[in-house]
């Protein structure tokens, strides 16, 4: 095996470069994965922009798809050879948070067992997937095997867009004949359209404007497109509900307009679970809140992690109940990383997610 590997690294704001960096190193409970395919995510944008900050140095990157090269002494129930994914959120499986069943808030090695966004390692507080090589912690918590048959772009969404969109779905408690509106139709609006789908929405608006975007959020299952530059998406939206409102809205981009507007858009006793991930403080609007007193939940999602959470993912692609391959517009080997990161974060071509391969 060689010394060095490539890897994306984030340098400052504004820059993250292909470079050499050493293999890592793992300890008795982790795994060495080598990367066959990952995907640059809306959040390592937000990274390389500098309105999430992480350490310069740090490889980027946490939607790793690979084979597993090195196992971990203490590692017991995988074999070298066997394809894997592991989750966004690499939760230590043992945390207090982790046994609340909330590991994406997971804080190993805290007094308390918990940490904000402590499950979130990939990319963020160690080392990522956008390399040829990735140390993944915890291997017995995370390491999901691959089903045979399915193949990597089939399984590359699992990780993390598949799980947070699924997630605003889950944590919204949409019920069978729910009326809802995803607010963008980006990858994880996307996902979050078909999550509301499988959980039994018969109506669902996707708020998006980019064409290509509302075409396959009606593939995949929304009923209704507004496009918010055409008219107001929240007035769309009363007309289309007869003046009640969704019962829940998801709100997939991160924006103070995107907020509020999900926030108007409820019927009193509504959930408006939100996605996105804010660089700036949010203002909650006195009318559209009825002054605190309209029974409203809002509720908030990091992606779920774990190996439990990708073998159920993987168990719905598997099943033919999601097909997310169409969510793949573009191709890149690692060594054009930096080209990948320009078409991505300035959303050229109808870019949806990229996938990056050695």
């Amino acid at each position: 095996m060689p010394r060095l590997m490539k890897a994306a690294v984030f340098v400052e704001p504004g820059r993250i470069v292909l470079d050499e960096r050493p293999i890592p190193d793992i300890g008795p409970l982790d795994a060495l994965v080598r990367i066959t395919t990952t995907t640059i995510c809306g959040t390592d944008v937000h990274i390389m922009k500098g309105e999430y900050p992480v350490q310069p140095g740090l490889i980027i990157g946490h939607e790793p798809v690979g084979v597993i090269e090195k196992l971990g002494a203490a590692v017991q129930g995988y074999r070298e050879g066997q394809r894997v994914i592991a989750g966004a959120i690499t939760p230590s499986g043992h945390s207090n948070a982790c046994l609340a069943g909330v590991g994406a808030q997971d804080g190993a090695g805290t007094a308390h067992g918990w940490k904000p966004i402590g499950g979130w390692k990939f990319g963020n507080t160690i080392d990522g997937c956008q390399a040829e090589y990735v140390r993944v912690p915890d291997a017995m918590a995370n390491l999901a095997p691959v089903p045979d048959g399915l193949t990597d772009e089939e399984v590359l969404m699992c990780p993390d867009i598949m799980s947070t969109g699924f997630g605003g779905a889950q944590r919204g408690r949409i019920q069978i004949g729910d009326t809802v509106a995803v607010f963008a139709q980006g990858p994880i609006g996307l996902c979050a359209t078909l999550g509301a789908r499988l959980m039994g929405a018969t109506t669902i608006i996707g708020v998006e404007t980019v064409e290509a975007r509302a075409r396959v959020a009606q593939q995949l299952g929304a009923d209704h497109i507004v496009d918010f530059r055409k008219e107001d998406p929240v007035d769309a939206i009363m007309k289309l509900t007869r003046g009640r409102g969704v019962d829940v809205a998801i709100e997939a981009l991160g924006t103070q307009a995107t907020f509020e507007a999900a926030l108007r858009a409820l019927r009193p006793g509504g959930t408006l679970s939100s996605l996105g991930v804010y660089s700036r403080d949010l203002s909650i609007p006195l009318g559209a809140f009825a002054a605190g007193l309209g029974d409203h939940t809002i509720a908030t999602t990091l992606c779920p992690g774990g190996k439990e959470r990708m073998r159920r993912l993987m168990a719905v692609i598997a099943s033919g109940r999601a097909d997310l391959k169409p969510l793949v517009t573009h191709r890149f080997k690692l060594d054009q990383i930096e080209q990948a990161y320009d078409l991505f974060a300035n959303q050229r071509d109808g870019v949806l997610k990229v996938a990056i391969t050695p």
